[in-house]
């Protein structure tokens, strides 16, 4: 299964619409700003240092999506076409009836409330489109000391589950598992 979709995530009050669609190559020289921000490369596991490396982040994701093993949106301030942020589902067929979601939102977008809103409009969309697939559940994992990811969680309805062992080199400390199961948040 490999559907192309482009989400949307209305305006809220001082906040503009967002739109969530996939990568393309001419989101790459804004791509590389996004990770040239140490904090963002903290907690992604997939370094863009270069023209060639976004490139290769693009069309990883052209890749996956057809391939219909991750769906990576690019997040966007719909009127102004600036990025913001990234929503990513993995796994959504074949892995039984579970998949999980990931986000990041670029540095001057953080705390306005971009990823609760792009995590919302992905959420919604993930149970709605693979519904026929068995899925019932979405998983958001973090590191124990990314707060910032934990209320984004739970804001978004994603209630807390347990924890989870470091599995290093891209989870080194131990972290948190919140779920979302289909129906209201």
């Amino acid at each position: 299964m490999t559907p192309s979709a482009t989400l949307r995530a209305a305006a809220t009050a001082g906040r503009p619409a967002l739109l969530l669609r996939p990568w393309q190559p001419d989101d790459v020289p804004a791509l590389r700003r996004a990770y040239a921000d140490p904090v963002l490369r903290r907690w992604t596991r997939y370094p863009v240092d270069s023209e060639s490396d976004g490139l290769m982040f693009v069309e990883d994701h052209a890749r996956d999506r057809e391939r219909g093993t991750r769906f990576g949106f690019a997040v966007l301030e719909e009127e102004a076409g600036l990025l913001v942020g990234a929503a990513v589902l993995k796994r959504p067929a074949g892995a039984g009836p579970s998949a999980e979601v990931g986000y990041w939102t670029v540095a001057h977008a953080r705390g306005l409330g971009i990823a609760p809103r792009a995590l919302e409009a992905l959420t919604a969309w993930a149970f709605e489109a693979f519904a026929g697939a068995g899925l019932e559940r979405l998983d958001l994992l973090h590191q124990e000391d990314n707060e910032a990811s934990c209320r984004v969680a739970v804001k978004s309805g994603y209630a807390f589950e347990g924890e989870l062992p470091a599995a290093p080199p891209g989870f080194p400390l131990s972290g948190h598992l919140h779920v979302r199961r289909r129906g209201p948040a």
